[in-house]
Protein backbone atom coordinates (compact mmCIF):
# COMPACT_ATOMS: atom_id res chain seq x y z
CA UNK A 1 0.00 0.00 0.00
CA UNK A 2 1.52 3.38 -0.97
CA UNK A 3 2.36 5.99 1.57
CA UNK A 4 0.19 9.06 1.80
CA UNK A 5 1.15 11.29 -1.14
CA UNK A 6 3.82 13.71 -0.02
CA UNK A 7 3.07 16.31 -2.66
CA UNK A 8 0.73 17.02 -5.52
CA UNK A 9 1.80 16.19 -9.06
CA UNK A 10 3.98 18.85 -10.65
CA UNK A 11 5.66 18.21 -13.98
CA UNK A 12 8.11 20.96 -14.84
CA UNK A 13 8.65 22.24 -18.38
CA UNK A 14 6.10 20.03 -20.16
CA UNK A 15 6.62 19.43 -23.85
CA UNK A 16 3.54 20.31 -25.91
CA UNK A 17 3.10 18.03 -28.91
CA UNK A 18 0.20 17.10 -31.20
CA UNK A 19 -2.40 14.90 -29.60
CA UNK A 20 -1.27 11.28 -29.30
CA UNK A 21 1.97 11.90 -31.23
CA UNK A 22 4.12 8.75 -31.40
CA UNK A 23 6.84 10.22 -29.15
CA UNK A 24 4.50 11.51 -26.44
CA UNK A 25 4.67 8.34 -24.33
CA UNK A 26 8.45 8.61 -24.15
CA UNK A 27 8.19 12.31 -23.29
CA UNK A 28 5.87 11.57 -20.39
CA UNK A 29 8.14 8.78 -19.15
CA UNK A 30 11.18 11.07 -19.37
CA UNK A 31 9.40 13.93 -17.60
CA UNK A 32 8.24 11.80 -14.67
CA UNK A 33 11.62 10.07 -14.41
CA UNK A 34 13.43 13.42 -14.38
CA UNK A 35 11.08 14.73 -11.70
CA UNK A 36 11.93 11.71 -9.53
CA UNK A 37 15.68 11.99 -10.14
CA UNK A 38 15.63 15.72 -9.38
CA UNK A 39 13.55 15.06 -6.23
CA UNK A 40 10.52 17.03 -7.42
CA UNK A 41 8.23 14.02 -7.11
CA UNK A 42 8.21 12.29 -3.74
CA UNK A 43 7.65 8.58 -3.08
CA UNK A 44 3.95 7.90 -2.66
CA UNK A 45 2.82 10.84 -4.80
CA UNK A 46 -0.34 9.99 -6.73
CA UNK A 47 0.03 10.40 -10.49
CA UNK A 48 -3.42 11.47 -11.65
CA UNK A 49 -3.97 10.40 -15.24
CA UNK A 50 -6.19 13.34 -16.21
CA UNK A 51 -3.74 15.91 -14.82
CA UNK A 52 -0.92 14.40 -16.82
CA UNK A 53 -3.11 14.18 -19.92
CA UNK A 54 -3.94 17.89 -19.59
CA UNK A 55 -0.26 18.83 -19.20
CA UNK A 56 0.75 17.04 -22.40
CA UNK A 57 -2.50 17.54 -24.33
CA UNK A 58 -2.94 13.82 -24.92
CA UNK A 59 -5.51 11.15 -24.18
CA UNK A 60 -5.53 9.20 -20.93
CA UNK A 61 -4.73 6.12 -23.01
CA UNK A 62 -1.31 7.58 -23.87
CA UNK A 63 -0.75 8.48 -20.22
CA UNK A 64 -1.67 4.94 -19.22
CA UNK A 65 0.92 3.57 -21.64
CA UNK A 66 3.60 5.77 -20.05
CA UNK A 67 2.60 4.74 -16.52
CA UNK A 68 2.70 1.07 -17.53
CA UNK A 69 6.21 1.58 -18.87
CA UNK A 70 7.28 3.26 -15.62
CA UNK A 71 5.68 0.42 -13.69
CA UNK A 72 7.81 -2.11 -15.55
CA UNK A 73 10.92 -0.21 -14.45
CA UNK A 74 9.49 -0.15 -10.89
CA UNK A 75 9.44 3.62 -10.61
CA UNK A 76 5.64 3.64 -10.45
CA UNK A 77 3.25 1.36 -8.59
CA UNK A 78 -0.14 0.64 -10.18
CA UNK A 79 -2.91 -0.31 -7.77
CA UNK A 80 -6.32 -1.58 -8.95
CA UNK A 81 -9.11 0.94 -8.35
CA UNK A 82 -6.64 3.37 -6.76
CA UNK A 83 -4.41 4.49 -9.61
CA UNK A 84 -0.70 5.14 -10.09
CA UNK A 85 1.76 6.25 -7.41
CA UNK A 86 5.45 7.06 -7.37
CA UNK A 87 6.94 3.84 -6.02
CA UNK A 88 8.21 3.25 -2.53
CA UNK A 89 11.00 0.84 -1.69
CA UNK A 90 11.88 -1.38 1.26
CA UNK A 91 15.23 -1.16 3.04
CA UNK A 92 16.20 -4.57 1.65
CA UNK A 93 15.37 -3.51 -1.90
CA UNK A 94 17.47 -0.39 -1.34
CA UNK A 95 20.46 -2.49 -0.27
CA UNK A 96 20.08 -4.62 -3.38
CA UNK A 97 20.08 -1.55 -5.61
CA UNK A 98 23.36 -0.32 -4.15
CA UNK A 99 24.91 -3.79 -4.27
CA UNK A 100 24.09 -4.00 -7.97
CA UNK A 101 25.42 -0.50 -8.58
CA UNK A 102 28.75 -1.40 -7.00
CA UNK A 103 29.07 -4.51 -9.15
CA UNK A 104 28.07 -2.82 -12.39
CA UNK A 105 29.67 0.59 -12.01
CA UNK A 106 32.91 -0.69 -10.51
CA UNK A 107 33.42 -2.90 -13.56
CA UNK A 108 32.37 -0.05 -15.84
CA UNK A 109 35.00 2.29 -14.38
CA UNK A 110 37.70 -0.37 -14.72
CA UNK A 111 36.79 -1.01 -18.36
CA UNK A 112 36.58 2.68 -19.23
CA UNK A 113 40.04 3.40 -17.80
CA UNK A 114 41.52 0.98 -20.32
CA UNK A 115 40.07 2.75 -23.35
CA UNK A 116 39.22 6.34 -22.45
CA UNK A 117 40.54 9.06 -24.78
CA UNK A 118 41.90 12.52 -24.03
CA UNK A 119 38.82 14.04 -25.67
CA UNK A 120 36.57 12.03 -23.35
CA UNK A 121 38.59 13.16 -20.33
CA UNK A 122 38.02 16.74 -21.46
CA UNK A 123 34.28 16.01 -21.72
CA UNK A 124 34.26 14.68 -18.17
CA UNK A 125 36.21 17.68 -16.92
CA UNK A 126 33.62 20.00 -18.48
CA UNK A 127 30.86 18.04 -16.77
CA UNK A 128 32.66 18.27 -13.43
CA UNK A 129 32.79 22.05 -13.85
CA UNK A 130 29.05 22.12 -14.49
CA UNK A 131 28.57 20.10 -11.30
CA UNK A 132 30.75 22.48 -9.34
CA UNK A 133 28.88 25.52 -10.67
CA UNK A 134 25.51 24.01 -9.72
CA UNK A 135 26.75 23.09 -6.25
CA UNK A 136 28.22 26.56 -5.70
CA UNK A 137 25.03 28.39 -6.65
CA UNK A 138 22.87 26.00 -4.61
CA UNK A 139 20.93 24.88 -7.69
CA UNK A 140 19.34 21.84 -6.03
CA UNK A 141 17.52 20.32 -9.01
CA UNK A 142 20.38 21.13 -11.37
CA UNK A 143 23.08 19.62 -9.22
CA UNK A 144 20.97 16.53 -8.51
CA UNK A 145 20.51 15.93 -12.23
CA UNK A 146 24.18 16.60 -13.05
CA UNK A 147 25.49 14.35 -10.26
CA UNK A 148 23.29 11.53 -11.55
CA UNK A 149 24.18 12.21 -15.19
CA UNK A 150 27.87 11.68 -14.38
CA UNK A 151 27.31 7.94 -13.99
CA UNK A 152 25.29 7.64 -17.20
CA UNK A 153 27.91 9.60 -19.13
CA UNK A 154 30.58 7.09 -18.10
CA UNK A 155 28.50 4.28 -19.61
CA UNK A 156 27.93 6.22 -22.81
CA UNK A 157 31.66 6.86 -23.13
CA UNK A 158 31.99 3.09 -23.40
CA UNK A 159 29.51 3.21 -26.27
CA UNK A 160 27.11 0.91 -24.43
CA UNK A 161 23.57 2.29 -24.52
CA UNK A 162 22.12 -0.81 -22.82
CA UNK A 163 24.45 -0.21 -19.88
CA UNK A 164 23.56 3.50 -19.89
CA UNK A 165 19.85 2.65 -19.68
CA UNK A 166 20.46 0.18 -16.85
CA UNK A 167 22.43 2.74 -14.85
CA UNK A 168 19.84 5.45 -15.50
CA UNK A 169 17.18 3.10 -14.12
CA UNK A 170 19.28 2.30 -11.03
CA UNK A 171 19.94 5.99 -10.46
CA UNK A 172 16.22 6.77 -10.59
CA UNK A 173 15.65 4.11 -7.96
CA UNK A 174 18.54 5.54 -5.94
CA UNK A 175 16.82 8.92 -5.89
CA UNK A 176 13.65 7.31 -4.58
CA UNK A 177 15.73 5.66 -1.88
CA UNK A 178 17.41 8.96 -0.97
CA UNK A 179 14.01 10.63 -0.60
CA UNK A 180 12.60 7.83 1.54
CA UNK A 181 15.58 7.20 3.79
CA UNK A 182 16.90 10.74 4.29
CA UNK A 183 20.27 10.69 2.62
CA UNK A 184 22.95 12.59 4.50
CA UNK A 185 25.43 12.38 1.62
CA UNK A 186 26.10 15.97 0.61
CA UNK A 187 26.30 17.18 -2.98
CA UNK A 188 29.75 18.61 -2.20
CA UNK A 189 30.97 15.18 -1.09
CA UNK A 190 29.61 13.49 -4.20
CA UNK A 191 31.21 16.10 -6.43
CA UNK A 192 34.63 15.68 -4.81
CA UNK A 193 34.36 11.90 -5.21
CA UNK A 194 33.53 12.33 -8.90
CA UNK A 195 36.71 14.39 -9.29
CA UNK A 196 38.77 11.56 -7.78
CA UNK A 197 37.20 9.04 -10.15
CA UNK A 198 38.01 11.19 -13.20
CA UNK A 199 41.58 11.65 -11.99
CA UNK A 200 41.98 7.86 -11.82
CA UNK A 201 40.48 7.53 -15.31
CA UNK A 202 42.88 10.17 -16.62
CA UNK A 203 45.79 8.13 -15.25
CA UNK A 204 44.28 5.05 -16.96
CA UNK A 205 44.36 3.35 -13.56
CA UNK A 206 41.49 0.86 -13.82
CA UNK A 207 42.00 -0.62 -10.39
CA UNK A 208 41.88 2.77 -8.68
CA UNK A 209 38.89 3.91 -10.78
CA UNK A 210 36.91 0.81 -9.82
CA UNK A 211 37.85 1.12 -6.15
CA UNK A 212 36.91 4.81 -6.02
CA UNK A 213 33.60 4.17 -7.76
CA UNK A 214 32.72 1.36 -5.34
CA UNK A 215 33.72 3.53 -2.37
CA UNK A 216 31.61 6.39 -3.71
CA UNK A 217 28.49 4.21 -3.99
CA UNK A 218 29.16 2.67 -0.57
CA UNK A 219 29.54 6.14 0.94
CA UNK A 220 26.16 7.19 -0.48
CA UNK A 221 24.54 4.04 0.91
CA UNK A 222 26.07 4.44 4.36
CA UNK A 223 24.59 7.92 4.64
CA UNK A 224 21.07 6.54 4.28
CA UNK A 225 18.95 5.81 7.34
CA UNK A 226 18.16 2.24 6.30
CA UNK A 227 18.27 1.01 9.89
CA UNK A 228 16.71 3.73 12.05
CA UNK A 229 17.11 3.04 15.73
CA UNK A 230 13.96 2.06 17.60
CA UNK A 231 13.17 4.72 20.20
CA UNK A 232 13.73 4.02 23.86
CA UNK A 233 10.17 4.20 25.16
CA UNK A 234 11.27 5.02 28.70
CA UNK A 235 13.22 8.08 27.60
CA UNK A 236 10.58 9.15 25.07
CA UNK A 237 7.60 8.86 27.43
CA UNK A 238 9.21 9.94 30.71
CA UNK A 239 7.51 13.18 31.90
CA UNK A 240 9.70 16.25 31.64
CA UNK A 241 10.47 18.05 34.90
Amino acid sequence: MPRKPASSLRLVDPVRTPRDAPSTTDQIVESITSAIVEQRLMPGTKLVEQQIADVFSVSRTVVRQALNQLSRSRLVTLLPARGAFVATMSAEEARQVYELRRLVEGGMARELAARITDAQIAQLRAHLQDERNAVTRADVSGRTRLLADFHVILARLLGNEVLAELIADLLSRSQLIALMYQSGHSAEHSQSEHIEIVEALEKRDGRAAARLMEQHITSVERNLRLDPRAPDLASVLRPKN
